[in-house]
């Protein structure tokens, strides 16, 4: 099947699996994406930008305050077919996956007026969506992204990230809260993490098929990162600073528990333990 440029895959005429709406190129323009990534707004202006036709993501177990599938209201606005599949049906951050295996369970208007249903699978979904849609111009929504310093009055730096993608050099030795899924994308362990951070943490995104919502923590075990996730029910997916407020810490891998951790933990709490705040 052929490649894109940017992590994307060509299923059929049309239609574009990814990973990660994060990896989204110019080959996606007027055309359907597959997309492992959770269906929160951020997620969905990604896709928007990247001027795709219609869009599948996952809805991340839904979540505090719906926030994994957000962005289906959010694609209404701008017209843009969106659906969401069931994060028990396929494996979140596995685009092949959510093709192959993907079930719908949420729906924008702009989709079930061209026929899609919770229950269709996501490829049945999306052929529809490819003979259907109509691709459109649109104005964005403006959506604020990015990273924000979190004060704890510690010996060491702590960083909010509202996607995993955002993580850079300079997070070497951080803390870093990331809102991101906590999934290795496409299976692969070098997704894991981009630089080797003191510690990080994610959304468990409702655990989901395969247990994929945590699969990042194993791999960052080896690497000797302290890693956790905090409940999709306790903070926004796709909110660092949500994740700050009132996240509990729900998976941990072994590392995390060594310096204390504990499942039920306020996020918070175990981060300024480990900062000297």
């Amino acid at each position: 099947m052929p490649r894109g440029s940017h992590g994307t895959t060509l299923i059929q005429p049309g239609i574009f699996v990814a990973d990660s709406v994060t990896s989204l190129g110019p080959e996606v323009a007027g055309n359907v994406v597959i997309a492992g990534s959770h269906c929160g707004v951020y997620a969905a202006y990604l896709a928007a930008r990247a001027k795709v036709r219609a869009v599948i993501l996952n809805d991340a177990g839904i979540g505090l305050d719906q926030a994994g599938i957000a962005g289906l209201a959010y694609l209404e606005r701008i017209g843009i077919p969106a659906a969401a599949i069931s994060h028990d049906s396929a494996r979140i951050g596995d685009g092949a996956d959510t093709a192959a295996r993907g079930v719908l369970a949420h729906i924008n208007l702009a989709a079930q007026t061209l026929g899609c249903a919770a229950g269709q699978t996501a490829l049945d979904a999306a052929l529809r969506l490819q003979k259907e849609a109509r691709a459109t111009a649109v104005d964005l929504p403006e959506v604020i992204e990015g990273r924000h310093p979190i004060d704890v009055a510690g010996r060491i730096e702590v960083v909010g990230l509202d996607s995993a993608s955002l993580i850079e050099d300079c997070d070497e030795r951080r803390i870093v809260i990331t809102a991101s899924h906590g999934a290795l994308l496409g299976g692969d362990p070098n997704s894991a993490l981009r630089v080797s951070a003191r510690a990080v943490f994610f959304n468990d995104a409702g655990i989901g098929r395969d247990h994929a919502g945590i699969s990042r923590l194993p791999e960052l075990d080896r690497r000797r990162v302290i890693a956790a996730t905090v409940s999709h029910w306790t903070a926004r997916i796709g909110d660092s600073r949500s994740s700050w407020q009132t996240g509990v810490l729900s998976h941990l891998n072994q590392a995390a528990q060594r310096a204390g951790a504990k499942p039920g933990m306020r996020l918070s709490e175990f981060i300024r333990s480990m900062a000297g705040s």
